[in-house]
């Protein structure tokens, strides 16, 4: 498929594209040498990101937070937390927005659309202000204000459905194509995915050319898994790594796990989650797009998918404020709530090299820290 038109679906079977890159090219100056004078955003790797004058809000190059009083209370010595509440609109997805919407100003979109459980909503909201492009956002009425109001203060549309994520993605696809928006909706474009897996190329880069033992992650549409999983891909066609790969670990909420019901009966893909309900409102995501794609990484990796109660993943979001002063979402508690019932199945080691990723900030959750903070 030609990148110099807009994409979403493959036309022939309607399933996800992947943009590619001549890594033939790319590994002639891509080195973690080259990469010290280089802008600390996400736009640093731009050998292996679309070409197209980046619509940047400065996101990326978020920090690794070396958790070792958190660590010790598991019997963990090297357990790190990639923290991706820094980002520009508080969480990962501004990497995918970011990239999606330099993609689309390029290529002359004038109106983007998506459905949203909160986060990419603001992000997309944001980065098309920057662009000067019109956005029209679908959010579950129920989203967390501080997700609705920020989307509203950049301009976007936003529409409140009653419903799920779900529910939102039916209403923009079925109006995309009448109203003339180009929809940005997870995975049913090129290039969001390609934001966010500049997350594997930072921790490449910030473990010094290699890759940690572990990674836990957050997993609703589940792209920034696949897109580090591509990441990984690409650092070992250009040699900058080996064949080795960490243990990709997905943390769902029970309210709303599908990739763990699916992994746990070894399908290739999941089912539909009904009345999926929970505080992570990044993680209520009753059917991804991509679904196929995060289990058949984390199955490669000989991985993981553990499932977290909601008052477990806002204790364990208390425990890591209390312990690192990282404010998380709930879904940054999913993950952690993940290590700690793998550590004591002894499926993690107390040696290993651990990335937990917090995706989002506990400031866009207010609500949720309260009920925990009040109990």
């Amino acid at each position: 498929m030609p990148h110099s038109l807009p994409q979403n679906l493959c036309p022939k079977c309607s399933s996800p594209l992947l943009a590619r890159y001549d890594l033939t090219v790319a590994k002639q100056t891509l080195s973690l040498g080259a990469l010290k004078d280089r802008a600390p955003t996400m736009w640093r790797y731009a050998e292996v990101l679309p070409d197209a004058t980046p619509v940047t809000l400065g996101e990326g190059m978020t920090p690794m937070v070396r958790a070792r009083r958190l660590g010790a209370h598991m019997g963990l010595t090297r357990l790190h937390i990639k923290d991706e509440g820094l980002n520009p609109t508080g969480s990962f997805k501004a990497r995918g927005l970011s990239a999606a919407v330099s993609m689309a100003a390029a290529l002359g979109v004038k109106t983007l659309a998506l459905p949203t459980a909160g986060n990419a909503g603001g992000a997309a909201a944001a980065y098309a202000a920057q662009a000067g492009i019109d956005c029209v956002i679908a959010m579950p009425s129920d989203t967390p204000k501080a997700n609705v109001i920020e989307s509203q203060a950049f301009g976007a549309d936003v529409r409140l459905i009653d419903g799920l994520i779900s529910d939102c993605g039916k209403y923009i696809a079925e109006h995309a194509a009448q109203e003339n928006w180009f929809e940005v909706s997870t995975l049913k474009e090129p290039y969001r995915v390609e934001g966010k897996k500049t997350m594997g190329y930072e921790l490449w880069e910030q473990f010094d050319g290699s890759l940690p033992d572990v990674i836990v992650y957050p997993t609703g549409g589940g792209v920034g898994l696949i897109g580090m999983w591509k990441a990984f891909e690409e650092l070992e066609a250009m040699r900058l790594v080996g064949k080795e790969r960490p243990r990709m670990i997905s943390a769902q909420a029970e309210g709303c796990a599908p990739i763990v019901r699916a992994f746990e009966q070894h399908a290739d893909a999941s089912d539909f989650w009904e009345d999926a309900a929970t505080v992570a409102s990044g993680l209520r995501v009753p059917k991804a797009l991509g679904d196929f794609l995060v289990l058949a990484d984390v199955y490669a990796s000989n991985g993981e998918a553990v499932a977290a109660s909601d008052s477990a993943m806002l204790r364990a979001c208390r425990k890591m404020a209390e312990l690192e002063g990282v404010f998380a979402a709930p879904e940054g508690g999913a993950a952690l709530v993940a290590i700690e019932k793998l550590v004591t199945q002894g499926k993690i080691g107390s040696e290993e090299n651990i990335v937990l990723f917090n995706t989002g900030s506990g400031y866009k959750y207010l609500e949720a820290w309260q009920d925990e903070l009040t109990r």
